[in-house]
């Protein structure tokens, strides 16, 4: 190993709890206990001594307030020593993304040499809390010192005050939904419907695809569940789905004239993912074989919250290239998260527009679309469903292993997030470091069963449960 290369930060090893739709088999476990589970995957997997660990960090969304520092109680739970230390993250859906770049920050720094980064959440346990004017009534009567003031406290409360407060998924800036925020999107760049219901099929079909051939569970570690049994295979994957079904259904945030639907959305599931981060120095030294180096990362908010809510890759991927010198044909491997199939399209749409770039990122001209036959080859978030801080672990991951897998040299990973957040990951492939002999200069083939994507009839879906 050169020199010089030593500190680079690398991906050593990757978990991922099965993603499983919500009030589901993960019912009875809080998030921490969750996340817990995708931990102690990854240093099971790597064998790494969870002594040698420097640090842990974990991002969550939807935060519970009984555990405030949700990493610490997931890598407790996980049965890591209390000497290594843990933080949370808390970047909408980039949390996790912007706690794995710290890590390999600090690794390249030298600060650190082994660490665990990634996110969980769990949406069949979320937090429901009192009205705020209920809370705010307990806190007056917790300072109140007279009956008199008990009682003037009281009186202010209305009956509309005892209904819940159950976590919404509203931006608080702009109070719009992420898919009406995509409807505006799609009304500033158009793309039609018939192209959204066709890209959800097309990952839907390359899920099931993935998990025939294995691809999809390599990172899947089981879960156990309280009451017994375990759960070792994502649940989401449609592999009857139809385009015809698809057309079907009808709009959602936009009934008039709107193009998404819950056949062409990322549904709400359950799940977390966690990635071993090293040094190329350690990972030699504890025998670990590194799956790619992160190279760079881009984090950016869009102009427009209102009408470009979701553009993140838009604003990112083009910075990244740039600054690195790339294009779009360099990048063998697209990791990018869908939240909606709109949202990917209207992204595509600005990648290729020189307008766009020119006018947003003061680029002289546009990187162009990302080619299909690179991006998302294992089916992406409409198929995989939505675990907020799991899905960035769950791309990082993806992207590794792909590849590793088609022998690639850089890989992209980008996603977009509530409150118009961005981000893009360069991945290098490890090979060219030298740690996997006689890969070096290999061809990046896309496999041809991902290039052809035949109707895929129904299989029996088998959650491992015993």
């Amino acid at each position: 190993m050169a020199a010089g290369h030593a500190s680079l930060p690398a991906i050593l090893a990757t978990a991922r709890t099965p993603f499983l739709d919500t009030a589901g088999a993960y019912a009875e476990l809080m998030t921490h206990e969750l996340g817990a589970q995708a931990i102690a995957g990854v240093v099971q997997r790597s064998g790494v001594d969870p002594e040698a660990l420097d640090m842990v960090s974990m991002g969550i969304v939807v935060h519970e307030v009984e555990t405030t520092n949700i990493a610490r109680e997931a890598m407790l739970t996980a049965g890591l020593p209390s000497q290594v230390p843990a933080y949370t993250t808390a970047m909408a859906g980039l949390s996790p993304n912007i706690g794995i770049v710290n890590l390999c920050d600090m690794i390249r720094l030298g600060r650190l040499e082994l660490a665990i980064g990634g996110g969980m959440e769990n949406f069949s346990d979320v937090p429901i809390r009192l009205s705020r004017n209920v809370r705010r009534l307990a806190m007056r009567l917790r300072q109140a010192r007279s009956h008199r003031q008990r009682l003037r406290a009281l009186a202010r409360l209305r009956p509309g005050d005892l209904a819940l407060d159950i976590p919404k998924g509203t931006d608080y800036t702009t109070r719009q939904t992420m898919g009406a925020s995509t409807e505006a999107m799609v009304r500033k760049y158009p793309v039609t419907r018939e192209e959204c219901d066709a890209f959800a099929l097309r990952s839907h079909q390359r899920a099931v695809q993935a998990l025939r051939s294995g691809q999809l569970n390599a990172d899947i570690h089981p879960v156990r569940l309280p009451g017994g049994g375990e759960v070792c295979a994502d649940n989401t994957p449609r592999a009857g789905l139809q385009l015809e079904q698809l057309a079907r259904l009808k709009p959602v945030f936009d009934r008039e004239q709107g193009v998404i639907t819950a056949g062409n959305a990322s549904r709400f599931t359950d799940g977390a993912a966690a990635l071993l981060l090293g040094s190329l120095a350690a990972a030699e030294r504890h025998g670990l074989t590194p799956q790619a180096v992160l190279v760079d990362a881009v984090f950016t908010g869009v102009a427009d919250l209102y009408s470009e809510m979701l553009l993140g890759p838009a604003m990112a991927i083009p910075r990244l290239l740039e600054r690195n010198r790339l294009t779009m044909d360099d990048i063998a491997v697209f990791e990018v998260h869908e939240a909606f199939a709109a949202q990917l399209l209207v992204n595509q749409v600005c990648l290729a527009s020189d307008a766009f770039v020119r006018q947003r990122l003061s680029l002289s001209r546009a990187p162009g679309r990302i080619p299909e036959d690179r991006l998302n080859l294992w089916g992406g978030s409409l198929a995989l469903g939505n675990p907020f801080a799991a899905t960035g672990g769950r791309l990082i991951a993806t992207a590794a292993r792909r590849l590793a897998v088609e022998g690639g040299r850089y890989a992209v990973v980008s996603s977009c997030a509530g409150g118009g957040l961005g981000t893009a990951l360069l991945l290098e492939n490890a090979y060219r470091y030298g740690h996997l002999p006689g890969a070096a200069g290999r061809p990046s083939p896309v496999p041809l069963y991902l290039k052809r994507l035949p109707h895929v009839p129904d299989i029996p879906f088998s959650d491992c449960r015993t």
